[in-house]
This record gives structure tokens, C-alpha cells and sequence, in this order.
């Protein structure tokens, strides 16, 4: 078997153009030759295709956005037969919701509301039939011309009724580094919570332009996130609805059970901000800042060397304090000194 490329055919779908390549899998433009729709075909490089863990990940994608019907997520189209592994899909023409954020930054509250609502709408039904997402993030989402935005790439989604697929020989803590709960760092697989946090963290990024936490490297950020708070949205934003800040805080809150209990719940706030209780989360809140963090590994740094000169002063202390004794004479056997 063989990498396929534009032109060729592939069962009953005729591959037209390069949609989007990524490390593991190219998305095609195709059209089905037998009912003339246009669709998307993500196929897996050769090499990937013999690995057992991505196979099963490839397969659970599939079986677990097959059974789901909600206008907010993409949608599988299924062949009549299949030669190699690949995933149908609906065609979205549209561009992806990190493509928008870039343009525009920060957003009109009123935009990031109505495209939160909609991940939200999505996230309901989605945790209603028992999946969870476990990789939101502005990449992963498409919006079309009309303002609907589709979820899609559930390549790492929790099926609960579907234990069967749950794959261990990956670490559970894969997802996005920057839309990744504190649980999923600590190492645990996650629940709806979890897409709720992420769901908070783009809504963050949409209505301020920057990220609740940000780090030097990606370490210092993850470390940041089960340890420390995150800066509040009205730093970078001053003007922002006091409302709108309080549903983003109580969707980012480091412990799951400080967040909304469902997406519901979260949901119903997004529909009417004006009934939020501004319970002063913002104000509760000590972030550290990057100034502060260098600063802090500053006196670390320094202290580690006072110490070491410390202890070497101390060698050179003790040597002069007791010194050597001198060495004796030796003598031979016969008693003549050498």
C-alpha cells in the first residue's frame, strides 16, 4: 500500500484537493462518485497505519462521532466498503475559529458569546450521550460563512458507553497543552468538566486576546495551572462585563468541582450574562507573575551559589583550622633513616 495523492480515486471518493496535513494524516477535498456530495477524507500516513494504539485511536474517532447528530459537530460519511483506514466526513467550507481569533483580537463580547454558546449547545449534547471531547480548541473547530461553527478531531475523545475502545497504552494526559484542564496534567483521564474548563480558556482568549496562563516554556505554564491562579480576564481586558469575567473564572477553576457542574448549567448563563452573581472570583485571585516567577528563580539561583561558596569556605576553614600533620622519617628495616 501506498500514500495516495490528488487525482487519484480511493473506494468511491475521487481526491480533488489538499485540505489541511498534519503530523500524522492528510484531509483531502474529495468528491463521493456516488452521490456527487462533496466530503473531507482524513487519511493516515503509511507508517501509522501498522501502529496498533493509532489504529485504535483512528478507530474510536469514528465509531464515536458516527453516533453523534448535532448541528455543532461534524458529521461521518460512510463508504460502502473501505480498502485502507480513513475517516469520511461532511465537507465544511469554512475557516477554522483560530483563524478568526488571529483577525480579530480581542473580540466583540457579543461574537465570542455567540460562538461560545454554540461549543456549549454541542458539549450538552455531546455529554448527554456520554462522550467527552478532551481536546477543545480553536484549531479543532470550523466555522462556516453563515457563523455555524463544527467541532471535529475526536481522536482522543472518553467514550463512557464504549469502554471497550478506551485505549491505556496511551498517557491520558495527551490533549493541547494551552486548553488542557489541571487534571489532565496531573495525569487523569477527565470527565465533562474537563471540556468545560477548555470551553472557559478559549472564551478567555476570544474576549481578551491572551491565555489565563502564560508561561516561559510549556512546563512552567502546566506547572502553573494545578498550582497557581490564573490572571484574571479584566487585567488585560479593563472594560469587560464584570458578569462575562465571573462565567470565564468559574469555568477555569483549577479544582473540577469549583466549575460548573454541567455544561448546562454553563450553558444558561452564556444565554442571559445578566442573571450571573458576581461573587468577586476576580478580586480572590493571586496570580504570579512572569516577572515575579524570574525574579523567583533569580534568588534561587543566587542562594544555590552563596551556599556552594559557603561550603567551599568551609572546606578551606577546616584545612587551615587542622592542618596536615607533618609526614615522619621512614625507616628501613635496619633502623637507618631514609
Amino acid at each position: 500500500m501506498r500514500e495516495v495523492s490528488v487525482g487519484e480515486t480511493l473506494d468511491q471518493f475521487k481526491l480533488t484537493e489538499v485540505i489541511a496535513r498534519s503530523g500524522m494524516a492528510s484531509i483531502f477535498k474529495a468528491t463521493d462518485l456516488i452521490s456527487g456530495q462533496t466530503v473531507a477524507i482524513k487519511i493516515p500516513y503509511m507508517q501509522f497505519e501498522s501502529d496498533v494504539i493509532f489504529y485504535g485511536r483512528f478507530q474510536r474517532e469514528e465509531e464515536v462521532v458516527r453516533r453523534l447528530d448535532h448541528p455543532n459537530i461534524i458529521k461521518i460519511v460512510t463508504p460502502k466498503k473501505k480498502s485502507r483506514m480513513y475517516i469520511a466526513m461532511e465537507f465544511i467550507d469554512g475557516v477554522s475559529l483560530r483563524e478568526i481569533m488571529r483577525v480579530e483580537q480581542p473580540m466583540n463580547p457579543e461574537r465570542a458569546l455567540g460562538f461560545s454558546r454554540q461549543i456549549c449547545e454541542a458539549l450538552v449534547y455531546m455529554h448527554g450521550q456520554g462522550v467527552v471531547h478532551r481536546d477543545l480548541k480553536p484549531e479543532n473547530m470550523l466555522v462556516t460563512a453563515d457563523g455555524v461553527l463544527k467541532i471535529m478531531d475526536f481522536g482522543i475523545a472518553l467514550d463512557e458507553r464504549a469502554r471497550r475502545l478506551t485505549w491505556s497504552g496511551l498517557s491520558s494526559t495527551i490533549g493541547t497543552p494551552d486548553y488542557m484542564a489541571p487534571e489532565q496534567v496531573s495525569g487523569k483521564r477527565g470527565d465533562a468538566r474537563t471540556d468545560i474548563y477548555s470551553l472557559g480558556v478559549i472564551l478567555y482568549e476570544m474576549m481578551t486576546g491572551a491565555l489565563p496562563y502564560a508561561g516561559t516554556t510549556v512546563y512552567n505554564m502546566m506547572r502553573a495551572k494545578t498550582n497557581e491562579d490564573p490572571q484574571p480576564p479584566s487585567k488585560h481586558r479593563p472594560d469587560l462585563d464584570p458578569k462575562l469575567e465571573e462565567i470565564i473564572l468559574r469555568a477555569i477553576e483549577r479544582v473540577p468541582k469549583n466549575r460548573y457542574e454541567s455544561a448546562a448549567r454553563m450553558l444558561e448563563d452564556l444565554r442571559d450574562p445578566s442573571r450571573v452573581v458576581v461573587t468577586g472570583r476576580a478580586q480572590q485571585l493571586h496570580p504570579r507573575s512572569l516577572r515575579a516567577q524570574k525574579i523567583r528563580r533569580g534568588f534561587a539561583i543566587a542562594a544555590f551559589f552563596i551556599s556552594l561558596a559557603g561550603f567551599f569556605a568551609f572546606l578551606i576553614w577546616l584545612a587551615n583550622r587542622y592542618p596536615a600533620a607533618p609526614s615522619q622519617p621512614r625507616r628501613s628495616y635496619r633502623g637507618e633513616v631514609r
